[in-house]
This record gives C-alpha cells, structure tokens and sequence, in this order.
C-alpha cells in the first residue's frame, strides 16, 4: 500500500515535505478542510509515514453503506457529547502508539471558530498535537510543528493559527483560522 501511495502522489504531482516526528502518541490536525479530497490526499500521506492512525469523521457517515467504507478507511464516528473525550483519551490508555487525525474546522464550509477538541483530547491524554497541513498551490503535504506544551489554550490557538499563516486550501475562499486567537 505504501509503494502505490507513493504513486499515486508523484503521479498527481503531490510532494510530501516533512517527516512525521518520532512520538509514539499525538492529536494531528490536518487543515484546511475545505474539500472531501483533503482526506484522500491526507490518507495517501499517512500512509507513506507508518504510523498507526485513526482519523475523526461525522458520525452521519457511518450510515449503512457508507459505515464500512469509513470504518475501513480508519475513521471513528464524532459523538458531540461530554463524554467523548474520555472515550478518545481510553483509546490513547489502550494503545502503545496511536494518532488520531482530525480536522480543528469541523466542516468544510467557511469557519472563524475552530473546535478545540484536539487541545482538551491532547491535554487530558497527555499528549503532542501535530501540525499537519495540505497545501493545493504547491501541492505539498506535511508537518508545520508538533506542539507539547499545552499550558493554556490561547497559546496553544494562537501557534496553530501561525503555523497555518500561508497554507492554501483547495477552495481558499472557505478557509479562515480560528479568529478568537490571532
């Protein structure tokens, strides 16, 4: 799988950047999420990097049929409750090594204010968040950091909101940071 990855990336002129960092656990959010493509440029990447991995999708698209072809796909459905990180943070408790991906936006459509989910997962896991991005101008994917220090939330917002500063969605008119922290 990884070979045909590797060419179906160069075959559409996608380039991979960065490495993914040596941790064994982390909270990756991968933006902009401005098309469904982004997940399949983001599956073509994570499978290059040998990394045990479990992407965050709406729980809407685990309806019969959909639910085998995401469950296949390494998705875990979203659950908006309070509940739910805990139930993330379990699966970090039972597993050596683990990556979840997920998309800070939450949606494709235009938002100013991001889920900070990653941030509450990564601070009650104890655990890195990984910057990952997609970038349709210079058909490039990658890593822009890894943060370990979570010590308050502003902070955390406010280097993610850098990181993604000259980052170019698919559709960049549906891509904004998250306002509150810039």
């Amino acid at each position: 799988m990884k070979e045909l990855s590797q060419y179906l990336l160069e075959l559409l002129g996608w380039e991979i950047k960065s490495e993914f960092p040596d941790i064994k656990k982390s909270v990756v959010i991968f933006a902009p999420h401005t098309s469904y493509w982004d997940g399949f440029y983001g599956k073509l990447f994570l499978m290059q990097m040998n990394i045990n991995y479990k992407f965050l999708s709406k729980k809407e698209f685990f309806k019969f049929p959909l639910n085998y072809f995401f469950k296949a796909f390494g998705s875990i459905p979203v659950y908006k409750n309070k509940e739910y990180i805990n139930q993330i943070v379990e699966l970090y408790n039972n597993n050596k090594d683990l990556h979840i991906i997920l998309s800070p936006e939450g949606q494709l459509a235009k938002t100013t204010h991001w889920k900070k989910g990653c941030y509450y997962i990564a601070i009650k896991a104890n655990i890195p968040i990984v910057v990952g991005y997609i970038d349709y101008k210079k058909k490039e994917l990658g890593i822009k950091g890894v943060i370990t220090k979570n010590n308050n939330i502003k902070t955390t917002m406010t280097e993610i909101n850098k990181m993604y500063k000259d980052v170019n969605a698919k559709y960049p008119e549906n891509f904004a940071t998250d306002n509150r922290f810039n």
